[in-house]
């Protein structure tokens, strides 16, 4: 059983303060003979004087300047702890961790985290890349707390939220012949370089939804990390890439580039938000999902 408490200190910090027991017991709301009492309780187990009398004034012992030296680093971290919990209570102030499954969707999340960022000046935001192709497990174990994916799986206590409509489109540099075209056909990448992020193709939607169901692969997949390069690649008819039709007009500006429909209808896809189910009365959370699907 601990012996030195919070409410010792404060007596001690009120009576150094106001100089007298009856006033430190009014700033208390305690009276006199009850802080009497527990001074002298205190001074009991410890085996150590606090205060002693010097004519009518109470003067702090050796021990007593110690322990009101150790009050005043103390208590301001006491009282700013309760506030930061009653922060976290409301939702107010936190870590908001973001884990990606979803290359392109970068340049979609910085609109959204600079305009959360100045709503919620006490939050961080943390994104992590390593989350790329196990964000499902990831929030199961805490380790994110929203994922960012175009392929939802939904599984019980997770919570999925569409909050962007993008389209899937080709992007062909100046020279490519299939520049002007409507659409593309399967068949018609039989002979492309298809530049691709490091994902596996069961993954990408130019496999899965275009190309595999038509029984269709292109001459070869290059893999490259960043978008700017292979934008450049593509853009110097170094090969041909599927991308979202948002991102390509973004980058109409800084590079020569041609979107085109990959089919008759289109691939039209979503970008979508999941969190823990337990996770739905936290305030900063839920604003994050609602600001994100503002950002259209």
């Amino acid at each position: 059983m601990s012996i030195l408490e919070r409410s010792h200190l404060a007596i001690i910090q009120e009576v150094a303060r106001e100089g007298s027991l009856t006033a430190a017991g009014a700033r208390l709301n305690l009276t006199q003979p009850a802080l009497s009492h527990s001074i002298r309780k205190l001074e009991s187990q410890l085996g150590v004087k606090i205060w002693q009398r010097e004519g009518r004034s109470l003067v702090l012992t050796q021990a007593g300047e110690w322990l009101l030296s150790l009050a005043n680093r103390l208590l301001p971290q006491f009282t700013l702890a309760e506030d930061r919990l009653e922060q976290f209570a409301l939702g107010e102030r936190g870590t908001l961790r973001i884990g990606m499954e979803c290359h392109p969707c970068y340049q979609w999340l910085l609109k959204v985290v600079s305009p959360y960022l100045e709503r919620w000046p006490k939050v961080d935001v943390d994104v992590r890349q390593k989350f790329q192709f196990g964000g499902i497990g990831a929030l199961f174990s805490n380790e994110i707390d929203i994922l960012v994916t175009p392929d939802p799986l939904y599984k019980p206590g997770l919570k999925f939220t569409s909050v962007f409509d993008y389209e899937l489109v080709l992007v062909v540099g100046p020279e490519h012949p299939l520049r002007n075209s409507q659409y593309v056909l399967p068949d018609q990448l039989i002979g492309e370089i298809l530049i691709t992020y490091p994902v596996p193709s069961e993954r990408l939607d130019i496999y899965t939804q275009f190309l595999q169901p038509a029984g269709i692969a292109p001459r070869q997949q290059k893999q490259i990390e960043t978008t700017d390069i292979m934008l450049v690649m593509v853009s110097h008819g170094r090969g041909v890439a599927a991308l979202p039709r948002w991102l390509v007009e973004e980058y109409a500006s800084r590079f020569e580039l041609y979107p085109v429909k990959l089919g008759i209808n289109g691939i039209a896809k979503q970008i979508f938000l999941g969190h823990r189910e337990t996770d739905e009365d936290i305030q900063y959370l839920r604003d994050f999902i609602e600001l994100a699907g503002m950002n259209q």
